[in-house]
């Protein structure tokens, strides 16, 4: 295959999260692996009255109602709104909470969920090996983009892609054919000449190849083809396959 663009998804494709690198914290006597405990510290200046306990209660229904929002309509729920939620469900309403402690609350999100993201070295050779001949893009699923930057600019990569569209911005999630085709014109790629890599069939293969572009289906443990997706035009184990793949 020679396409002339690749685009990635990124988490669990081009970075890994490592949960066991999220800060533990306990909740009712049970030892949970997530941000809320530096969240609740962060938060505890505008809500002094209000438990550890309550806060994880109002932040994990959050996060389960912006999946089950994302999962019937693909629409994506940003960070803020996601918080905004929390806030509604804790009982503070509109102007009970400044401007401040949302902002907080995302840059220590932001803070503690990328010391857990992780770059595997040979991900980095292969990017710049490949941007010497192709047009990158990064396609990803997440709710802030600002941490998406972040990760890829630590690492010193951010550079190397043409385009980087998270669903926050474009306001629709993967398999949504929104966020692909406005990836491809920004690129200046017609979906023929263009290469999709991801680890999930369901939503990366799927929708890539609903706009017209081939697919890469990263599945590293072998897992089988969910029932009614299409089969990727190409399955690999890892991303340095890659390199066969398009001949470099």
């Amino acid at each position: 295959m020679t396409p002339s663009a690749v685009l990635f998804d990124l988490f669990d494709t081009l970075v890994l999260l490592d949960r066991s690198r999220l800060p533990e914290v306990q909740v009712n006597g049970k030892a949970r692996r997530t941000t809320a405990g530096h969240l609740h510290r962060a938060f505890q200046p505008f809500a002094p009255g209000l438990s550890l306990e309550d806060f994880v209660d109002a932040l994990f229904w959050s996060w389960q109602e912006a999946e089950r929002i994302r999962g019937e309509s693909h629409r994506e729920v940003t960070a803020p709104e996601r918080f905004g939620m929390m806030f509604l469900h804790l009982g503070l309403g509109h102007g009970m909470v400044p401007p401040e402690a949302l902002q907080m609350l995302l840059a220590t999100h932001m803070q503690e969920l990328s010391k857990a993201v992780v770059f595997p070295e040979h991900h980095a050779d292969l990017l710049r090996g490949l941007a010497k001949s192709h047009k990158l893009a990064v396609v990803s699923n997440f709710d802030y983009t600002p941490t998406a930057w972040h990760v890829l600019d630590r690492e010193g990569v951010a550079d190397l892609f043409e385009t980087i569209v998270v669903s926050d911005e474009v306001g629709w999630r993967k398999p949504s054919p929104v966020i692909f085709e406005l990836a491809l014109q920004r690129l200046g790629t017609a979906p023929g000449d263009a290469l999709f890599v991801g680890d999930r069939a369901d939503i990366d293969v799927a929708g890539a190849q609903g706009v017209g572009m081939a697919a890469a289906w990263i599945n590293r443990d072998a897992s089988p083809l969910p029932e009614g997706v299409r089969a990727p035009e190409f399955e690999i184990r890892d991303l340095a396959e890659l390199e066969r793949i398009l001949g470099v």
